[in-house]
């Protein structure tokens, strides 16, 4: 029901129809009222027209009767009755004496017009008059003519009649050629609105609607050209400029949610970090102390007389106090998070000096470091010693996994400043390359890695805004690119 009222709603409320309804049906209304005078005109002149006739005929027929009637002729009033229909279209026609009563006729005509009002009043006065009245049973119109004696004297009246459906007729043609003509005139008024409309300014704004209606989130944009009259293409503009507007409300709306989000992400990342940091603290500062007295006791005991054995077992005690003082300090590294202390940074002058402390790490050694694109003046604001802890822990990775060579290189990309380090070692599978990120996840055997290292590396990533992307470099082996948010100057 009601979308059948809705569908109703349209149709009334279409221009077409309002068209129609605003300036054809007042045309039409105006023209039938013209037509309708016009026919009344024309109908009165051809009324007036056929009782003219019957006048003339009349006035053409008078004088011969006047005469025959004056010396009672008769054979010459009989010729002049049957004159009367040689000259024109008549029905009948008689002659009266003074007193009413039929001297002669032919066709429809009365007996006796001795009651009949037009024929006294034509006595009276003298002249042509004339009505339409029954005769016979049939409706006519009768004409009187008075018969003038030589004297002046009304001595007769000539009648003469024609039937109403004659004048009918002519009536009923005019009125259908006026019909006609209305008909056909109202229907070219509605074809040419109709269709010049669609012409004009329909199809135009069927072609609107339509780029309208398919206006919808994330497709606010019109990209076809306007057409139509310029109040069309003047709509066009304000619907296209409004599209605009929303699609680029639309993208403020989407950035400002991934920017919330991204925040609301990073702050639930810090507080589970700053959660970690406080644990691994804790339990940093709990076995801190033990892992101290144990390898203070085992410094005592290497200094008294001890067999090769008892000395080896002191060894194993140390390395493995040392291994356990390292985790502790990875812990603390992967889990450290001091966002207030960035500043602008080098990042060239942070890899020459990770350059240098490799080349002094116990991993490094026996492998070549080379450096590439260190003079570009690349700046990020980071903290540094977190930005230079990251990138140290990558090259060391990579110095452990190469045979032989590890070569780092600074590269620029759109916004970003990418860290390049590449190895000729076995590489990473692809499916292990985003498992190397989770804390205590090593490629190595067991015991030759702590498994935090890339862990660390994604921590301080987090922290700066960048990202990490495993890759093969060009010898085949691992390519670890660090991305840093290039500093944004003011």
């Amino acid at each position: 029901m009601k979308s059948s009222l809705r569908s109703a709603g349209q149709v009334f409320g279409s221009i077409q129809l309002t068209l129609v309804l605003s300036i054809v049906v007042p045309l039409l209304a105006i023209s039938g009222l013209a037509i309708y005078l016009g026919v009344g005109a024309v109908e009165k002149a051809l009324n007036d027209r056929l009782q003219e006739d019957l006048e003339l005929v009349a006035r053409a027929a008078r004088g011969p009767l006047s005469r025959a009637m004056q010396e009672n002729d008769e054979l010459v009033i009989g010729d002049s009755l049957r004159s009367i229909f040689r000259i024109g279209r008549v029905s009948g026609a008689s002659v009266f004496d003074e007193d009413g009563a039929r001297v002669a006729s032919l066709g429809l005509a009365d007996t006796d017009v001795g009651n009949s009002a037009s024929a006294e009043q034509v006595i009276n006065s003298g002249e042509l008059g004339g009505a339409f009245r029954r005769v016979d049973g049939q409706s006519v119109f009768s004409h009187f003519t008075p018969l003038v004696a030589d004297d002046g004297r009304i001595q007769g009246l000539l009648q003469i009649t024609r039937r109403r459906s004659d004048f009918h007729e002519l009536l009923a043609s005019s009125r259908l050629w006026a019909v006609s003509i209305w008909s056909a005139l109202a229907v070219t008024i509605i074809l040419v609105v109709v269709l010049g409309h669609y012409g004009a300014v329909g199809r135009h704004v069927s072609k609107l609607l339509s780029n309208m209606a398919e206006l919808a989130p994330g497709h606010w944009r019109l990209d076809t050209d306007p057409s139509g009259p310029r109040e069309l293409r003047q709509v066009y503009g304000g619907v296209r400029d409004m599209g605009e507007r929303m699609a680029r409300a639309e993208e403020e709306i989407q950035q400002r949610v991934a920017r919330e989000r991204e925040l609301a992400e990073r702050l639930e990342y810090q507080e589970k970090i700053a959660m970690i940091g406080r644990v691994a603290g804790g339990v940093a500062h709990e076995l801190g102390a033990p892992l101290n007295v144990i390898q203070g006791r085992a410094d005592i005991l290497a200094r008294h007389g001890l067999t090769s054995e008892q000395r080896r077992q002191l060894d194993d005690i140390s390395c493995q106090v040392g291994r356990m003082t390292t985790i502790i300090r990875q812990l603390l590294d992967c889990f450290r998070h001091v966002p207030d202390s960035r500043r602008p940074v080098s990042l060239d002058a942070v890899l020459e000096d990770v350059l240098d402390r490799a080349g002094e790490d116990e991993k490094c050694r026996g492998k070549r470091l080379l450096s590439q694109g260190f003079d570009v003046g690349a700046r990020v604001k980071a903290e540094p010693v977190r930005l230079e802890l990251a990138c140290l822990n990558v090259v060391r990775n990579a110095c452990q996994a190469a045979r032989s060579e590890v070569v780092l290189s600074l590269h620029h990309k759109s916004d970003e400043w990418e860290v390049r380090v590449d190895d000729d070692g076995p590489g990473i599978a692809m499916e292990k390359r985003e498992a190397v990120f989770e804390p205590f996840y090593s490629t190595r055997a067991a015991g030759e890695g702590t498994g935090l290292g890339l862990a660390v590396v994604s921590s301080v990533l987090k922290e700066h805004g960048g990202r990490a992307e495993i890759g093969s470099s060009e010898s085949g082996g691992c390519r670890m690119s660090l991305f840093w948010p290039v500093e944004e100057t003011v």
